[in-house]
């Protein structure tokens, strides 16, 4: 690949998502969640220049890599916040915890209903946590890491996408409240989203996707087996 199209590739996702962040900051309507509507944009454009996936890889992996300072840097808001963690210690200890059984549960049980097969209901349980933990939790458990991923990646476009919807029509108004259950249903992405509504929502949100990752990691190969039979 040559470094034009490196760079242009970058310029084109950052210029994707600084867009879309700013129509749904506008609308705040749920389809118009950054992350899904950026990567539309992109695939459009991939697509209409004739571009790979392949060919798009590069640039990819190296944004990829922001990854880490980015989910450091909720520190900063989060130390900005940490009075109301003080406070909340432990309604949100216990929220998170109690989130995490209940989303592996919701979707494990619905998979047995569904006929899901066995293999498939261990890659999709760790699914509310982030990627790489999940991926591990699965292949211990004798999933799929690969389909976790993909299961990870859904996970979080939905939940951010219908979260914040999802609470503001049960009338759930507290940042604290909101940051914690987008941070626990839908990791970062989840909490991405938090951000956006606020800073100490978006601090809620990353203590969330903590707590409920080492939560998950604990209990996933007691708690798994109980759905399976």
């Amino acid at each position: 690949m040559s470094m034009l199209l490196f760079t242009g590739f970058v310029v084109l996702t950052v210029a994707a998502y600084l867009a879309t962040r700013r129509i749904f900051l506008a609308y705040k309507y749920p389809l118009l969640n950054p992350v899904f509507l950026s990567t539309l944009l992109i695939i459009a454009a991939l697509k209409a220049g004739g571009y790979t996936l392949a060919e798009y890889q590069p640039a990819k992996e190296a944004m990829t890599l922001l990854l880490g300072p980015a989910t450091v840097a909720l520190a900063l808001p989060l130390y900005n916040n940490r009075g109301v963690l003080r406070n909340h210690a432990l309604p949100v200890l216990a929220g998170v915890c109690a989130g995490c059984l209940s989303t592996i549960a919701a979707a494990l049980v619905a998979g047995r209903l569904l006929g899901v097969a066995k293999g498939v209901l261990l890659s999709l349980g760790p699914k509310s946590v982030t990627v790489p933990i999940a991926v591990e939790i699965s292949r211990i458990a004798g999933g799929e890491p690969t389909l976790t991923a993909a299961f990870v990646v859904a996970t979080g476009m939905i939940g951010s996408i219908l979260g914040p919807v999802t609470l503001s029509l049960l009338r759930v108004k507290n940042p604290i409240a909101r940051g914690l259950a987008l941070g626990t249903i839908s990791h970062g992405q989840g909490t991405a989203v938090a951000l956006l509504e606020g800073e100490t929502a978006g601090a809620m949100g990353g203590v969330a996707m903590a707590i409920a990752a080492v939560f998950t990691a604990l209990i996933a190969p007691y708690y798994l087996p109980l759905f399976l039979g």
